[in-house]
C-alpha cells in the first residue's frame, strides 16, 4: 500500500527541526567554549582549573603560558566570601 506524500511532510519538518535545534546548541557550546569543544564529565578538579584558568584569562577555557600572574590575580580569589551578619 503506498503512502501519500502529505504523510511524509510532517515528519520531514519535524526531522529538520531537531536537526537545526541540534546544530544551534552545538554551535552556542562551541561559542562558549572559545572554538574549543565541548567538556564531558568534568570532575572536582577541572572545575578548579577551569575556575582558575578562567581568573587568569578571563575565558572559561582559556589557558595562558606566562609563569607570571597578571596585576590583581592575588586579590581575585576563588573563595566565596558571605555576608553573615548584617
Amino acid at each position: 500500500m503506498p503512502v501519500p506524500f502529505e504523510t511524509l511532510i510532517p515528519y520531514v519538518i519535524i526531522t529538520a527541526m531537531f536537526g537545526v535545534t541540534g546544530a544551534g546548541l552545538s554551535k552556542v557550546k562551541n561559542m562558549q567554549s572559545g572554538g574549543k569543544r565541548h567538556r564531558w564529565s568534568i570532575d572536582q578538579w577541572d572545575k578548579q582549573m577551569m575556575d582558575r584558568d578562567r581568573r587568569l584569562t578571563g575565558y572559561l577555557r582559556g589557558q595562558t603560558d606566562n609563569p607570571v600572574a597578571p596585576p590583581g590575580f592575588e586579590l581575585n580569589h576563588a573563595w566565596k566570601v558571605e555576608k553573615r551578619f548584617s
